[in-house]
C-alpha cells in the first residue's frame, strides 16, 4: 500500500468554504493592521491558525448533546464528565471550565502570590498571562536541543532535569507555590514529553515538597509518541500510558478544546478535596457552579465522550501520520520544518527560511501574512510577538529562542488534498521570498499582545 494514512471516518456534514481573490486577502490582511488574528474566518480558506476548539466532533458527540442535562446543580452531564476524568485520567475530583485559560486562571488565583516563580517546560501564551497578570514568574526551562529545530530526538518537550532543580534551589521552595509540565510541548513546537521525564519531573517536585500539575491539553497525542518511540511502551494500551502520565501529578489543568474533542470547554483536576474546595468557591463567582463551570450540559456531554475518543488508538494513528505528512509536504515546498514533527501542528523555522528579517521585525509573522495572501491559509507567529518579555532579574528585553510559524490542525476537518494544497502555497512564498516582508508593532496590549497587536510592513 502506498497511501501514507486513510482517514478512520466517513464525513456526514460538510460546510462550504469560499476561495477570495489575492486582492480581498491583501484588503483584508491590511484592514486587520497585518494581524490574522484580525482577519474574519469567511476570508479565511484553510484555518490553521489553531486546532483549539476547531475540529469536528464525531456522531456520537452529536448524539450525545441531545442527552445534555441543563440543570444547574447536579446535571447528570456532569456525572458522565466526572467518571470520564476519572476513568481515563484517574484524578477523583474535577471541575468543570468554559476553556483552559480559564482553568489557569482559577488555579493560579488560588495557589500563586505576586513575587512567586512557577517553572514549566515551556509555558504557552495564556499559561504565561494569567501568571503575569498576577505579578508572578512563570520561567521556562526545555531541554536545550529545544532550541534547535533540525535535530531530531525523540522528546525534545522534554524538562531539563538539572536546570529545574538549580532554579529550586536558587529560588527557594517557599517561591514555588506549584510546579508544571506541559505535554506535549506547545511552545517548543508540539514535541511530546517522555514517561521517564514526566516521571522524573514529578519527583523533583515532589522530594522539595511543590505541587505538580500537568498542563494536559493534548495529552492523547502525548500518549501516542510515548507508545511509538519509547521501546518499553510500544506493546502498552494508550489507556494505560495516560493513566501513568497522570499518576506522577496531583492534578491537571486543561483546555478540552484540543484532546478534549470539542469546541469549548476546560477542567480543572484534583487528588486533593480540599484543593477542590478552595478553588471551587472562586470558581462559583467567577465561572458558575460546580457542576457545570461556565458550559452548558450538552457541552459536558459532548466532552465525556470526547476524551473517550482521543484515546482510541485508531484515531491517534491517524492524527499522527496527517500531521507528518504535511511537515513532508512543506519540506518538499522548501520550508525548514522543525524537527521531528508533532501530533497537532507542524512549525517552520522563519528565522532559518528568512535569515534577513531581523528577530525584533517578527519574520514569522511575514511568513503567515505571506501564506494567507498567496493561498487564504491562515497560521500562526509562535516567536517573539508572541512570546518577547523583560527578564524579571535584569529588565533586558528577551526574544523567543525560534522564530516558528505553526500550522496547527483541526481533528477531522482537512482531507489529504487540503494539505496538498498548502504545499503548493508554500512553494510559491519559498519561491518568492520578497512576499515575506518584516513587521513593526504600532500597537499592543502589555499582557498577551500578539492576539491583539496592530502591525506595519517595513518596506
Amino acid at each position: 500500500m502506498t497511501i501514507p494514512f486513510i482517514e478512520p471516518f466517513r464525513i456526514k456534514v460538510v460546510e462550504k468554504v469560499r476561495m477570495t481573490t489575492r486582492e480581498e486577502r491583501v484588503a483584508a490582511l491590511r484592514a486587520a493592521h497585518y494581524n490574522l488574528f484580525a482577519v474574519r474566518g469567511e476570508d479565511v480558506f484553510i484555518d490553521l491558525l489553531t486546532d483549539s476548539g476547531t475540529g469536528a466532533m464525531s456522531d456520537e458527540q452529536w448524539a450525545g448533546m441531545m442527552h445534555g442535562d441543563e440543570s444547574y446543580a447536579g446535571a447528570k452531564s456532569y456525572y458522565h464528565f466526572e467518571q470520564a476524568i476519572q476513568n481515563i485520567l484517574g484524578f477523583p475530583y474535577v471541575l468543570p471550565t468554559h476553556q483552559g485559560r480559564a482553568a489557569e486562571g482559577m488555579l493560579f488565583k488560588s495557589l500563586v502570590k505576586a513575587g512567586q516563580t512557577v517553572p514549566n517546560n515551556r509555558h504557552f501564551d495564556t499559561t504565561m498571562g494569567n501568571l503575569q497578570v498576577l505579578g508572578a514568574n512563570p520561567v521556562d526551562i526545555p531541554v536545550a536541543e529545544s532550541a534547535d529545530s533540525e535535530v531530531e530526538l525523540p522528546f525534545k518537550g522534554n524538562m531539563d532535569l538539572e536546570g529545574l532543580e538549580a532554579l529550586i534551589k536558587k529560588t527557594g521552595v517557599e517561591n514555588i507555590p506549584l510546579g508544571m509540565l506541559t505535554i506535549t510541548n506547545n511552545s517548543a513546537a508540539g514535541q511530546p514529553v517522555s514517561m521517564d521525564n514526566i516521571r522524573a519531573t514529578a519527583e523533583i517536585y515532589h522530594r522539595y515538597g511543590i505541587p505538580f500539575f500537568i498542563d494536559a491539553c493534548r495529552f492523547g497525542e502525548n500518549a501516542w509518541f510515548i507508545k511509538l518511540r519509547d521501546p518499553k511502551y510500544k506493546n502498552t494500551p494508550v489507556r494505560e500510558i495516560v493513566r501513568e502520565m497522570f499518576s506522577y501529578a496531583d492534578g491537571c489543568t486543561m483546555s478540552a478544546k484540543k484532546d478534549g474533542m470539542v469546541n469549548i470547554g476546560g477542567f480543572i483536576a484534583f487528588r486533593d478535596p480540599e484543593l477542590k474546595g478552595q478553588i471551587g468557591a472562586n470558581l462559583i463567582v467567577h465561572e458558575g457552579f460546580l457542576t457545570y463551570g461556565g458550559l452548558a450540559g450538552r457541552d459536558l456531554e459532548a466532552l465525556a465522550i470526547g476524551l473517550n475518543e482521543v484515546v482510541d488508538e485508531d484515531y491517534l494513528n491517524y492524527r499522527e501520520s496527517h500531521t507528518r505528512y504535511l511537515g513532508e509536504v512543506l519540506s518538499a515546498a522548501g520550508m525548514p520544518v522543525y524537527k521531528p514533527t508533532g501530533g497537532h501542528a507542524v512549525y517552520v523555522d522563519a528565522g532559518k527560511a528568512f535569515p534577513g528579517i531581523p528577530k525584533r521585525q517578527f519574520p514569522a509573522v511575514g511568513l503567515a501574512n505571506a501564506l494567507y495572501i498567496t493561498g487564504g491559509i491562515r497560521t500562526v507567529e509562535i516567536g517573539s510577538l508572541m512570546f518577547e518579555h523583560a527578564d524579571p532579574e535584569t529588565g533586558e528585553l528577551m526574544l523567543a529562542p525560534l522564530e516558528l510559524v505553526r500550522f496547527a490542525i483541526p481533528r477531522r476537518v482537512y482531507t489529504r488534498s487540503h494539505l496538498d494544497y498548502i504545499g503548493e502555497a508554500a512553494a510559491e512564498c519559498m519561491k518568492r521570498p520578497e512576499l515575506v516582508k518584516g513587521l513593526r508593532v504600532t500597537w499592543a496590549p502589555k499582557v498577551l499582545r500578539h492576539f491583539m497587536a496592530q502591525l506595519e510592513e517595513i518596506e
